[in-house]
């Protein structure tokens, strides 16, 4: 009678939590490169700069273009049409004097009825000119604000656009891989480097599908390492991936270590046992030692059905069809 265990096996690498490959969101070449690898970055901080001359002469037309609308809102074209509506105001005003001049002449027989509505006529041109200018110059000082508020809006885009070809950190991390050089050409469809936190790792494994339905969260792991040869490390179900890979035909499970190897680093590569069940005082025999997986051979040669429980690479659990003092014979291959 002894311990058995059943398990499911799976293999897979060491990632360091939020890895993540570090994509330009333009095309252009490589002008800075602010990082190496191994170095400590911030949220934000600088890792590339990418060169591009159409953006930097477009945010440069944008800016001759927000400084000229600018200088056109308080220009000389407003200051024209403001000294317009002056003269047409002071036209006003003097025909406006005329007119009361003439009627006064006229209450008293002096003139004559054609000099009063000549001034009459002159006082409505000089009104009709004066809202004339004032709405010319409303006009225009309504499209000289858009325009002004335009170009400034494009300046906005322009800056925007700008930030693109500086290529930032997403979080706070290490940089494990720095892909390009300087001088060599990044687009959207290539990563430029790999970054992820400096201590904090998981274990990234792959399930076959046959074997998915039977992980669940929080079973614990046993892993082996290449780099840590002869140790087992404990680990805990995190999180189960609903999708699986069509071409590998297997699930995504993560596991945290419940206490992690004093190094570690991305893409070491390990190999994990999730565990299952477990039996104590278990009736167990070699599994070389049964037969189709329901018989077992007997020392007179004859055979015996029997009910299997767990099974591990070595050992099954046999439930009924056998005793412990029971004498067995390995079945000739």
């Amino acid at each position: 009678m002894q311990r058995i265990t059943e398990s499911v096996y799976a293999s897979g690498m060491i990632k360091s939590k939020d890895q993540y490959q570090v994509y330009a969101t333009v095309a252009g070449i490589v002008q800075q490169i602010k990082v190496k690898e191994g170095d400590l970055v911030k949220k934000g901080d600088v890792l590339f700069v990418i060169h591009n001359e159409t953006s930097v002469l477009n945010a440069q037309n944008a800016q001759i273009a927000a400084d000229f609308a600018q200088w056109n809102t308080q220009g000389d074209r407003l200051a024209t049409l403001k000294n317009a509506i002056d003269l047409a105001q002071s036209k006003l005003a003097n025909d406006s004097l005329l007119v009361e001049r003439q009627r006064g002449l006229w209450a008293q027989q002096i003139g004559s009825k054609v000099e009063l509505e000549q001034r009459e006529l002159a006082l409505l041109a000089s009104k009709n000119n004066y809202s004339a200018a004032v709405l010319a110059y409303r006009d225009v000082q309504k499209q000289l604000k858009f325009a002004a508020a335009q170009s400034q809006k494009q300046l906005a885009i322009s800056k925007n656009t700008a930030q693109d070809y500086v290529v930032r950190s997403q979080t706070d991390g290490r940089v494990y891989s720095v892909d390009k050089e300087v001088g060599e050409i990044v687009n959207p469809q290539t990563s430029v480097a790999v970054i992820g936190k400096a201590e904090d790792f998981e274990t990234e494994l792959q399930i076959d599908e046959n074997d998915i339905v039977q992980v669940k969260l929080g079973q614990k792991v046993f892993l082996t390492l290449d780099s840590y040869k002869g140790q087992v490390f404990e680990a805990v179900v995190t999180k189960i991936d609903p999708l699986m890979h069509e071409r590998t035909r297997t699930f995504t499970v993560l596991a945290n270590f419940v206490k992690k190897p004093p190094t570690l680093y991305p893409n070491l590569t390990t190999e994990a046992n999730i565990l299952l069940f477990t039996r104590e005082n278990a009736l167990t025999i070699p599994r070389s030692f049964l037969i189709n997986d329901s018989t077992v051979m007997l020392a007179n040669k004859t055979t015996q059905t029997v009910k299997i429980g767990l099974k591990d690479y070595q050992k099954v659990e046999i439930l009924s069809g056998l005793t412990a003092q029971a004498t067995i014979l390995k079945p000739a291959k």
